[in-house]
């Protein structure tokens, strides 16, 4: 598992030195947040400005769990979950793409092609599972989708367990903007992200592969083993 963990985690560095900046210099995100609530932009309008600031959350360092929760308390909860999760998905999809097509380019210009072989393997076995536990972690999001794009994992494994996740997820920014007041909310979309990475570093597999083993089965759609693997 390590030819998995150390690139992603490389990956998600480089993002982190991107990002920084912009956290800490950038404008107060609360603020921005309740002059959206209440501007007098129209749903159709609120919609598309999530949508695309989702979409484009591979450049921009945009808190994606704070815009899924606005989107709940401006659209409702099915309209929010259907824009964040359209805007979500798209990111992830153009993401993918664009590591699918010059990613692997690159690494190859500092790696060999049988370097990728074991891998590949891998991320084959892992990658849907792995994708699944990241999905709801900022950052971590991103890098392994950048970093499965570079592999051979078929777009049918990628999309069908990061649509979902991604379903699961806007439902319930969504719900929370919706149910909850808006401060409350927007503390609770910076919290609930760093819980679900202390989840996600519980159920990730170990270098041997053990750990995990059932979620990844589950996230494959296969029935869980019983029989302790053997």
């Amino acid at each position: 598992m390590r030819q998995l963990f150390v690139p992603i985690l490389l990956i998600t560095a480089v993002l982190l030195i991107l990002i920084v900046p912009f956290v800490f210099f950038g404008e107060p995100l609360e603020s921005r947040m309740r002059q959206w609530v209440a501007g007098d932009l129209s749903a159709a309008t609120m919609a598309g400005l999530v949508v695309t600031l989702l979409a484009v959350d591979i450049f921009l360092p945009v808190p994606s769990s704070v815009v899924s929760t606005v989107a709940g308390r401006v659209l409702g909860v099915v309209g929010g979950t259907l824009a964040s999760w359209l805007g979500l998905t798209l990111g992830a999809l153009i993401a993918f793409a664009l590591a699918r097509t010059l990613g692997r380019r690159v690494a190859l210009r500092f790696c060999k092609e049988e370097d990728f072989a074991r891998t590949d393997q891998l991320s084959r076995r892992y990658g849907p599972a792995i994708l699944v536990l990241a999905r709801p972690v900022p950052v971590l999001a991103e890098a392994t989708v950048l970093f499965f794009g570079t592999t051979t994992l078929p777009w049918q494994r990628f999309l069908v367990p990061v649509a979902l996740s991604n379903l699961g997820i806007a439902a319930v920014y969504a719900e929370l903007g919706s149910a909850v007041d808006l401060p409350v909310a927007l503390v609770a979309s910076v919290v609930l992200p760093m819980l679900a990475a202390v989840i996600a570093r519980r159920l990730w597999p170990d270098e041997n592969g053990s750990s995990g083993d059932e979620f990844r089965e589950v996230a494959q759609g296969d029935e869980p083993r019983s029989d302790g693997g053997q």
